[in-house]
């Protein structure tokens, strides 16, 4: 992560979001969430979600198969 936004995506299946350093700042349909090294967050199937300005770090991203 380098500070900068995503613009916001969606997917079918479940995401699951795991920061190993740094901080990761989400906009998940419509609300703010700030996950922190050592965390996890799970972007559920169909969610609306943008990674905001600020976000820095490092991030594990896990996409559940599709079907």
């Amino acid at each position: 992560m380098d500070e900068l936004p995503v613009e916001e995506e969606v997917h079918s299946t479940a995401e699951v979001l795991l920061v190993l350093e740094g901080r990761l700042e989400l906009s998940v349909e419509g609300a703010e969430v700030t996950v922190g090294p050592g965390e996890m967050y799970v972007v559920a199937p169909g969610a609306r979600h943008a990674v905001r300005t600020g976000s820095k770090g490092t991030l594990v991203i896990v996409e559940g198969p599709e079907g």
